[in-house]
């Protein structure tokens, strides 16, 4: 699976395809936020729809880290989102 990093005031994220498959599978992806390790480890959620093409690989790769930086701040803490584990 693909990661790419970028820069937020001063803090390096991982970013990476959450690799769960929703309804709208080609439509609507969920990217995974990554800070930090073990016990500071913070991951952050969001969805997007892709513009191009529809492989949630090669849409990460197309997107410029302005769209990156753009889509972390409409993100969500993870700890209620099902991509980053959560189950009721």
């Amino acid at each position: 699976m693909p990661t790419r990093t970028i820069t937020l005031d001063g803090r390096a994220w991982h970013v990476m395809p959450s690799g769960r498959v929703t309804q709208y599978d080609r439509d609507e992806f969920a990217l995974l936020f990554v800070a930090g390790a073990d016990a500071n480890r913070e991951v952050r959620v969001t969805r997007y729809s892709p513009h191009g093409t529809r492989s949630r690989e090669l849409a990460l790769l197309e997107m410029s880290d302005a769209d990156l930086a753009s889509l972390f701040r409409q993100s969500q803490p993870s700890e209620m989102s099902p991509e980053a584990g959560y189950a009721p």
